[in-house]
């Protein structure tokens, strides 16, 4: 009998071997990015202090009415937008992009452009 591949676990692993060498600084914080089926959530980290800086995600009240009814890339591009002006707001405007793992189409693609649209540089 042929087992399936586990995806996500390959996915952990190669997370796991990127976050080897990127990290967030004060100056150039770390851009996360996690997807499920139906949401997904973007961080601003600094690694240096361990703190969260800014956070959006699909799940908050307030974006939730916003993104209701549209695709998952829809809804990653207007998250996109959202944490690049949260995170000019509060001074930031260099990250560092952390992909998790996840291949760069899709949803995680339209978070990246919404974010450079917002005016983040990476």
């Amino acid at each position: 009998m042929i087992s399936k591949e586990n995806k996500n676990a390959k996915r952990i692993r190669r997370h796991a071997r990127v976050r080897n060498k990127v990290s967030g600084t004060s100056e150039r914080p770390r851009l996360c990015v996690y997807r499920s089926l139906k949401h997904v959530s973007v961080q601003v980290i600094d690694d240096t202090k361990g703190i969260t800086l800014v956070s959006a995600s699909t799940v908050e009240k307030e974006l939730a009415k916003q993104v209701e009814g549209k695709s998952r890339q829809e809804k990653a591009f207007i998250i996109g937008q959202v944490i690049g002006k949260r995170a000019k707001e509060k001074g930031i405007e260099n990250v560092v992009f952390d992909r998790a793992g996840y291949v760069y189409t899709g949803a995680i693609k339209q978070i990246a452009e919404g974010a450079r649209e917002a005016g983040l540089v990476f």
